[in-house]
């Protein structure tokens, strides 16, 4: 049983700004696992943070916990128009995770935002919630331990997953199913098919291939992931994904780039390769509690 005053040494780690930001992660994911009021009003606290990785993380980890404690803060990061697009992204995302149907007026309101990322996120959360209400239950648990923003598709042949997901005339978040579908089926053709989704049209698209690509493990999608993340006039936030996946397969196919991407212009992709970085050392190294214990930085945020 963690006690309140090892809850606050953790939360005082999360919001000190001098704390290497890889010490900060690990405080946040700790927090994540204790759970509770005190873990979420100290994660809370530290959306005051200049690092948008790090506020991106604090977002997706609220969704992720399912406890509706977190959904007035979650719902003030989503109307903060001077937070960035990617936090306020997955603070829309997260309240679609926590499955309260209270939020569906705040998402439909922001699913016409002038921020495309953050009205399709809203778009994808609001058809996750009718979703849950249609069906009366969360969908069954899958080989992932992550709260997704659509249910996977029912389908398992990866052909016809692979249509539908570039397909894309089909709405966002049947493409978003087929995508957690093949995510499920696993495998190189199924990862490949993935890989095939990052250069789709929508970033915010781009951004969840990167997402699920990292939680596969898949080396065969390592090309793919690289030339995303060395793309210059790619979206920040699809890079972003692309190096923590990176970092989460943790071959060494993946080190040089993640290597010269840490000192990158932009700095969410900058940090995101320290640590991607820090992700492969444990992977590659005697202690490897960082990967596993914290489930690959608890699927990516």
């Amino acid at each position: 049983m963690v006690t309140e005053e090892e809850v606050e040494a953790i939360g005082r780690t999360l919001v000190d700004t001098v704390q290497p930001l890889k010490a900060r992660f690990r405080a946040l994911f700790t927090l994540r696992n204790v759970g509770g009021r005190a873990a979420i009003d100290w994660i809370s606290r530290a959306f005051g943070d200049e690092s948008a990785l790090l506020k991106h993380e604090l977002a997706y980890c609220l969704g992720q916990m399912q406890d509706e404690h977190a959904i007035p803060c979650l719902v003030r990061v989503l109307q903060d128009t001077s937070q960035e697009p990617m936090v306020r992204h997955e603070a829309g995302e997260a309240l679609g995770a926590i499955g309260n149907p209270q939020v569906l007026d705040v998402l439909r309101c922001y699913s016409e935002d002038p921020v495309i990322e953050v009205a399709e996120t809203c778009q994808l959360a609001v058809k996750r919630l009718e979703w849950l209400q249609k069906n009366k239950e969360a969908p069954g648990a899958g080989p992932y331990l992550s709260v997704d923003p659509a249910p996977p598709d029912e389908e398992k042949d990866v052909a016809k997953l692979r249509e539908t997901l570039l397909d894309e005339s089909r709405p966002l978040f049947d493409r978003y199913r087929a995508m957690f579908a093949l995510r499920n089926v696993g495998g190189e053709a199924a990862a490949l098919a993935l890989a095939d989704g990052l250069v789709c049209g929508s970033a915010l698209f781009r951004h969840e291939i990167g997402f699920v690509l990292g939680q596969m493990q898949h080396e065969a999608c390592v090309p793919q992931l690289t030339a995303a993340l060395e793309s210059v006039v790619e979206n920040p936030m699809v890079r972003h994904e692309c190096a923590e996946a990176l970092g989460s397969i943790a071959k060494a196919s993946c080190l040089e780039t993640l290597r010269a991407f840490a000192q990158d212009g932009e700095r969410v992709v900058r940090e995101s390769c320290e640590v991607a970085l820090d992700m492969y050392d444990y992977a590659n190294g005697p202690e490897f509690q960082y990967a596993d214990g914290l489930s690959k930085l608890q699927a990516l945020g």
